[in-house]
């Protein structure tokens, strides 16, 4: 069972306190309290990433995480809340889907249009790119398709720059019955 913090959350980092204690030596409560105490608490994920690395000897992708660890504590930044303010999600289903097929109607328009009825989309990708991006009437997706055996291909959409966690609810509703289309 996770220690109860002694602090009062906002939201809880993504990752537990157990790890983020065996990868750097502080849980959460400690770090918060190293943080505050700090001279960049208030100057930014990237300021706040740095200063854990560089002031406490934690390597770059445990500094990152200890930074959006504390900024999510704080309420600095909100589940699914990016640098800049907007919020992404992701969503992912193995379909029975030829990959190749399915990119070529992500790529043609009239394809989108099958595939999105309703949704006004423009391809914001060239074709041939590892992944199909989209812009969407909020925000924009990018589709990534892995081939797999017997005909299926797993689909990851990870849409960005929505503007608000509503947003994100709404989108993840859009994309789960997207992909269970697909799946079916």
């Amino acid at each position: 069972m996770a220690p109860r913090p002694s602090r009062t959350w906002v939201s809880p980092p993504e990752t537990g306190d157990e790890a983020v204690l065996a990868a750097t030596g502080r849980g959460w409560d400690a770090w918060c309290d190293v943080l505050d105490a700090s001279p960049v608490r208030d100057d930014g994920h990237g300021a706040i990433a740095a200063h854990v690395q560089a002031a406490h000897g934690v390597d770059a992708w445990w500094a990152q995480t200890v930074a959006l660890g504390y900024e999510r504590i704080t309420g600095r930044r909100l589940p699914h809340q990016q640098p800049d303010g907007t919020f992404s999600m992701g969503a992912s289903r193995t379909v029975a889907a030829d990959a190749a097929g399915l990119r070529a109607r992500l790529e043609d328009a009239d394809g989108r249009a099958a595939l999105f009825p309703g949704q006004a989309t423009e391809l914001r990708s060239r074709p041939g790119t590892r992944n199909v991006r989209l812009a969407l009437d909020q925000g924009t997706a990018e589709v990534a398709l892995t081939p797999k055996a017997g005909g299926r291909t797993t689909v990851a959409v990870q849409h960005a720059k929505l503007p608000t966690p509503e947003a994100v609810t709404r989108w993840k509703q859009y994309w789960s019955a997207w992909l269970d289309g697909l799946a079916s």
